[in-house]
């Protein structure tokens, strides 16, 4: 079965619950991973998911760990562009190692729609 990894930063969480309400169907076919907090909202929606450690303390490097592993379909990371995150060096480091690891990376909703649609 396929995984998809989610990633949301706080100021974007309603963002992809709206995102993910609208995608649900296709996505209870998958495996879903997602950091500590998004994956609370994923849980709450219904769905299935394996919650990984909270982004700043840890939770990028372990879904990257993953992407290296060529072990993701696809990660969708809606990223918050305006706001500071101590955490950003993790950041970088899972999208650097999505494109060495060649792994579909989609930050923001148009994006995720148009791999979401591509992939079911």
């Amino acid at each position: 079965m396929k995984k998809i990894a989610i990633i949301a930063h706080d100021g974007k969480k309603p963002e992809m619950v709206n995102f993910l309400n609208k995608n649900i169907d296709k996505l209870k076919k998958v495996e879903l991973i997602a950091t500590g907090t998004t994956g609370t909202h994923v849980e709450n929606m219904g769905l299935q998911v394996e919650k990984k450690l909270s982004g700043p303390i840890g939770g990028d490097a372990q879904i990257a760990g993953l992407a290296a592993e060529k072990k993701l379909a696809m990660i969708l990371f809606f990223r918050d562009p305006l706001g500071k995150h101590p955490h950003e060096p993790d950041v970088q480091m899972l999208m650097r190692i999505c494109d060495v690891h060649n792994i579909p990376i989609a930050t923001n909703p148009a994006t995720a729609q148009l791999l979401i649609d591509s992939f079911f």
